[in-house]
């Protein structure tokens, strides 16, 4: 016995077929697919690009970073943000509106140039007279400061001035109020304080046996977290009796007075020319330079106090724990401070 299939079946179904193969004909698949970058020289990271395909209607974009971005236009500008240069492998994938792909990767070498740090505040000293009173408050007074110095601090124009474009702090032998020596311990407390950013300091350092000058910085929480809760940086500290030796200190609850977490280094001529002493200061360290040689860092975490505000402090001390034995012969002495600036 013989089976026959039904002609109208056959019919039926080779139109079936037939229509199934058109609707597979009739999907928009992308072809065609361009992928172009024109990749900024400025160091900026900026990158455009140019996607087309035909059949199109959005384009995926893997930028070889771990980011995305999906697009219409096929056109769209991105900045990348790790500083130097490197080749990324970016792959663009276009879309149809049948949500068919095709995708093409392309090379792109992009160059990111370091931020520049802009001025954030400044004193060049160049107005003569007092320190401008805006920026610049006194410590006045005697006994000891806490080290046992032997100064006492005015806030006169013999001990501080600004003369042709250079700030003077000077230390003088006299007697004045009970004491053998003045000084002045310049600062910008309740004027200016600051928090993370490049600070420089131009300066020439006095000599003779028992000065101390010193240019640092104090938590601005002093008054209700006390010292060293606050935090200290100690830019620069030098004394006559170590002539060039130069110190960059922090202090902080366990590492502070004899056990203050510092290092020195040695330069020349720090009492007869200017040089710059500057620390970098960061949510990651603290770093401590001399003419931009550096030479003391410190990792920075939230079990230290140096996360929040600080204030400037200059000034010369004689004697004390610090300073020492003072040369008899000692008369007088100047600090001279060509600059002080903070960049962010």
């Amino acid at each position: 016995m013989k089976n026959y299939i039904p002609l109208a079946f056959i019919v039926l179904t080779i139109f079936f077929l037939q229509s199934c193969k058109k609707g597979e004909i009739d999907k928009k698949i992308p072809t065609n697919l361009i992928v172009s970058a024109d990749v900024s020289t400025d160091g900026s990271g900026n990158v455009d690009f140019t996607a087309s395909a035909n059949n199109a209607v959005s384009y995926d974009y893997d930028f070889g970073n771990g980011e995305y971005q999906t697009v219409t236009s096929g056109t769209f500008t991105y900045k990348y943000n790790q500083v130097g240069t490197f080749t990324y492998p970016v792959t663009v994938t276009a879309i149809s509106i049948d949500n068919l792909t095709i995708k093409k990767t392309i090379q792109v070498s992009v160059t990111v140039n370091a931020a520049v740090p802009t001025l954030y505040w400044s004193d060049e000293f160049n107005v003569d007279g007092a320190p401008d009173p805006v920026k610049w408050g006194y410590d006045l007074g005697g006994g000891g400061w806490g080290n046992s110095e032997l100064e006492y601090y005015t806030s006169r124009s013999e001990n501080v001035i600004v003369q042709q474009g250079v700030l003077k702090i000077k230390l003088i032998k006299e007697t004045y109020s009970g004491y053998e020596y003045t000084s002045t311990r310049l600062l910008s407390k309740d004027k200016f304080d600051f928090k993370y950013g490049r600070v420089e300091v131009k300066a020439k350092l006095p000599a003779g046996v028992g000065t101390w000058p010193a240019i640092w910085m104090l938590g601005s929480d002093i008054s209700t977290t006390g010292w060293p809760g606050c935090g200290e940086i100690d830019i620069m500290e030098h004394r006559g009796s170590e002539l060039n030796k130069i110190f960059g200190t922090l202090h902080y609850p366990g590492r502070s007075g004899g056990n203050a977490d510092g290092s020195t280094t040695i330069i020349s001529n720090a009492t007869t020319q200017f040089h710059i002493y500057s620390v970098d200061w960061t949510v990651a360290y603290i770093k401590i330079y001399v003419d931009n040689q550096l030479f003391h860092t410190v990792v920075n975490t939230n079990s230290i106090p140096f996360n929040h505000n600080f204030f400037f402090i200059m000034n010369i001390a004689m004697g004390g724990t610090f300073g020492g034995t003072i040369d008899p012969a000692f008369t007088n002495a100047t600090m001279e401070v060509d600059y002080i600036r903070v960049y962010k």
